[in-house]
């Protein structure tokens, strides 16, 4: 049944001239019927490369909409419109207009995690893979408002020694990955290299060997010569670390570590969004236009 689906997807990518994109998150058989897994910035750049006619976008809406913004002309797909962020829903753009107005010279960086609405108000993106050379661009008198990752934002703020206002939203995925957690896996597994990622809390953070984006663990653990490693994020990752080096020992932190919203999506909502054309993700062109250059200030630092 599995192939017969993978059989019918790959029948219409061919027939829709369509691009399937897939967050390292996602589940195992959708990492690997994409065309493209990455992080949020791989994701973004392969969104603007694209010559396909449809993105189909197997992440959260966020994501797909950061598509949207990156692809016009193009149509881009959510196999489930549910597939939300509980981090993006964290910051509105009334609570950030006040805040900009009682920091009225303050830059404001938009975590990739947020709304299109959102990014519209804002002055540059990131994302937790460029965050430290998006917030050194900046001018060093200025003041930074961070939205809307805390943790991100705290781990950012520390390794560059540049004092932040940070918004008090978190990922409650990466929360759920607790000290204690780093503690047990690493009493049960001695030697073993503890790598995270920076939206988990400030103890975890600090107790780990490695911290970065999703696409800088894999290419860590890829390219280290130690064998067995404990990886503090979403546990979708593991998937991809596996197939990468499948002569290593990858342990996830802890099972509690699991994004639902990211989980959403399967081969049957991917056959589906292909066959109906649904869901479509657009943004409207008086946000699009300021949320796109946002991105593009993003993507134009190397």
């Amino acid at each position: 049944m599995t192939q017969q689906l993978i059989d019918k997807i790959n029948e219409l990518r061919r027939k829709r001239n369509a691009v399937i994109l897939a967050h390292n998150y996602q589940r195992d058989e959708i990492q690997d019927i994409a065309d493209f897994t990455g992080d949020s910035l791989a994701l973004s750049r392969q969104a603007a490369q694209t010559t396909a006619d449809v993105v189909v976008f197997c992440g959260v809406h966020f994501m797909a909409e950061t598509a949207a913004l990156l692809c016009p002309g193009k149509t881009v797909l959510i196999p489930d419109p549910q597939a939300g962020c509980p981090m993006a829903a964290m910051v509105t753009v009334r609570e950030l207009e006040r805040m900009k107005a009682s920091h009225p010279w303050a830059v404001v960086v938009c975590y990739v995690n947020s709304t299109a609405a959102v990014k519209a108000h804002s002055d540059i993106c990131c994302t937790s893979a460029n965050a430290d050379r998006v917030v050194a661009s900046l001018p060093a008198d200025r003041e930074i408002i961070f939205i809307p990752d805390k943790s991100l934002g705290d781990y950012t703020s520390r390794k560059l020694n540049r004092p932040m206002i940070l918004w008090e939203g978190y990922c409650p995925t990466h929360h759920r990955i607790l000290l204690r957690d780093i503690e047990e896996q690493r009493r049960a597994n001695p030697g073993a290299i503890v790598a995270v990622h920076p939206e988990c809390t400030r103890d975890v953070v600090d107790a780990a060997d490695f911290v970065g984006s999703t696409s800088a663990i894999m290419k860590f653990c890829r390219e280290s010569s130690k064998t067995e490693f404990i990886i503090g994020t979403e546990i979708g990752i593991l998937h991809g670390l596996r197939k990468e080096s499948p002569g290593k020992t990858f342990h996830q932190v802890s099972r509690l570590a699991d994004c639902p919203n990211m989980k959403l999506i399967s081969l049957e909502k991917v056959l589906w969004s292909l066959e109906d054309m649904e869901y479509v993700v657009t943004v409207p062109e008086d946000i699009a236009e300021p949320a796109r250059m946002t991105v593009r200030r993003m993507l134009e630092i190397k």
